[in-house]
C-alpha cells in the first residue's frame, strides 16, 4: 500500500491537517495560501494511484475532497456576489482568479464534444449538473461555443441558483437561453431525456458510491444517443476531486477520457447513452476508446497519425494535446 513515506503524499497530509484546523474556509489569506500550495502540489506530474493508498490516507483524501469542495463553493459565492455588484456582471468575469482555466477547459470540452456528434448538428439542449453560484462552464459554452443552445443548470442549493441567476439576468441573450433549476438530480427523471448533452460536475457525488448512483440515474433517464461529459481526476489531482473509472459507466458507450498536464485540474470523460451493452474495450495510453455502434473518432487511424490529428483538433491550446497519450497500454 502506498502511504506517507511518499514525499508528495506526506506533504498532502500535512496540508490537510493545516486546512482542517482552519476556523473558516471562506476566502482569506490563510485559506488562499494553503489551498494554493495544495493545488500546485497536486498538479505536479506524479504517478500516484489513489486506489493503492493505505486506509488512513484514503480517509484523509476523502475528507480533503470535501474540504476543498466546501472552500470552492465559498470562493465561487464570494466572487458571484462581487460580480453581481456590477451593472453587467458578465463583462467582469476576469475578476475570478481561475477564469482562464475555465476558458481552456470549455474549449477542450467543446472540441471533444464536437468530434463525437454528427458534423451537421450542434447540440440544442445542454444540462449542467452541479452548476453552483458561478456557472462558468455554461456561461463560457453559451457565449463562445454554442450560441444557439439552451442551457439548463441544476443545483440542489437554492442560494447558489439565486446567485447564478443574478449574473445572467442583465444579459438579453443569455437570460433567454440559460436556465436554473433547484432540485436534487436524483429526483429529476423525464427532463433528463430532453437533453442532447449532460455535464456532470466533479463534486456531484463526492464518495464513490454516491457518484455511482448519480451515473446510474443518468443512464436510466437520459435519451439514447445523448452525450454525457463527466469530470474526474487523475494522479495526484485525485486528492482534490473524486475519480470516475470509465469502466464503471454501465449503460453508456465509453468514447474517450482526457487527462490534463497543465494547470487545468479536471479530467474529462466522454460517453454516449446506449440502448444496450458495449463490449471489447480498447485501451490506448491515457485515452481509452470503446468499439462503438458507429465508427469511433480514431477509427482507421494508425497510432502515429492520431497525435498530429489531436494537435489540430485542440488548437489554439496546443499544450492540451499533452494530456493525450497513445501506443502503450494504460496502467
Amino acid at each position: 500500500m502506498v502511504c506517507q513515506q511518499d514525499p508528495l503524499i506526506r506533504t498532502v497530509c500535512e496540508l490537510y491537517y493545516k486546512i482542517s484546523a482552519l476556523e473558516t474556509l471562506s476566502p482569506c489569506r490563510d485559506v488562499n495560501n494553503l489551498l494554493t500550495q495544495l493545488v500546485r502540489l497536486c498538479i505536479t506530474p506524479h504517478p500516484v494511484d489513489v486506489s493503492a493508498l493505505c486506509s488512513a490516507v484514503q480517509e484523509i483524501r476523502s475528507n480533503l475532497i470535501r474540504l476543498c469542495g466546501e472552500a470552492e463553493g465559498l470562493l465561487e459565492a464570494h466572487f458571484s456576489d462581487l460580480l453581481a455588484s456590477f451593472n453587467r456582471p458578465l463583462d467582469h468575469l476576469l475578476l475570478f482568479p481561475y477564469y482562464n482555466n475555465y476558458l481552456k477547459l470549455a474549449q477542450l470540452e467543446h472540441r471533444l464534444l464536437s468530434h463525437h456528434l454528427p458534423s451537421d448538428r450542434a447540440p440544442e439542449t445542454v444540462a449542467f449538473i452541479g452548476s453552483g453560484p458561478l456557472p462558468l462552464t455554461s456561461l463560457v459554452l453559451a457565449s463562445n461555443h454554442l450560441p444557439e443552445a439552451a442551457f439548463h443548470n441544476y443545483d440542489i442549493n437554492p442560494s447558489a441558483n439565486s446567485r447564478a441567476r443574478r449574473l445572467v439576468l442583465p444579459d438579453t441573450d443569455l437570460s433567454r437561453r440559460v436556465h436554473f433549476h433547484t432540485n436534487d438530480i436524483m429526483n429529476v427523471t423525464a427532463e433528463l431525456g430532453k437533453y442532447d448533452v449532460v455535464f456532470l460536475a466533479a463534486l456531484v457525488g463526492m464518495a464513490e458510491e454516491e457518484k455511482a448512483r448519480v451515473i446510474a440515474h443518468l443512464s436510466k433517464h437520459m435519451a439514447a444517443g445523448a452525450i454525457v461529459m463527466i469530470r474526474s481526476a487523475h494522479g495526484a489531482r485525485a486528492f482534490l476531486y473524486p475519480v470516475v473509472d470509465p469502466s464503471d459507466l454501465r449503460g453508456f458507450e465509453f468514447l474517450s477520457v482526457y487527462h490534463p498536464t497543465d494547470e487545468v485540474i479536471n479530467s474529462v470523460i466522454v460517453a454516449r447513452k446506449t440502448t444496450g451493452s458495449i463490449e471489447d474495450p480498447t485501451i490506448s495510453g491515457q485515452v481509452m476508446i470503446k468499439k462503438k455502434l458507429q465508427p469511433p473518432l480514431f477509427a482507421g487511424k494508425k497510432c502515429c497519425e492520431i497525435k498530429p490529428f489531436l494537435v489540430d483538433l485542440l488548437n489554439p491550446y496546443g499544450d492540451i494535446a499533452e494530456g493525450l497519450a497513445f501506443g502503450q497500454k494504460s496502467s
